[in-house]
């Protein structure tokens, strides 16, 4: 199954946040799924990572 990319934008609508935010917790949560680059300018972070995230949060709630 090919994988899935959510681009920054696509993030802050999964969590209501701001387009920036995504970045941040990129640079301050060592837990959060580092983005990937497909092509200079083309970065996106990989659903089943976010998806992965999500779950570890969860369980630990």
């Amino acid at each position: 199954m090919a994988e899935v990319y959510l681009s920054d934008i696509q993030l802050a609508a999964r969590f209501s946040v701001h387009r920036g935010t995504p970045w941040r917790w990129t640079k301050t949560r060592p837990d959060f799924p580092k983005p990937v680059t497909l092509t200079p300018g083309c970065t996106r972070w990989k659903l089943s990572q976010i998806e992965a995230w999500e779950a570890s949060k969860m369980d630990a709630a």
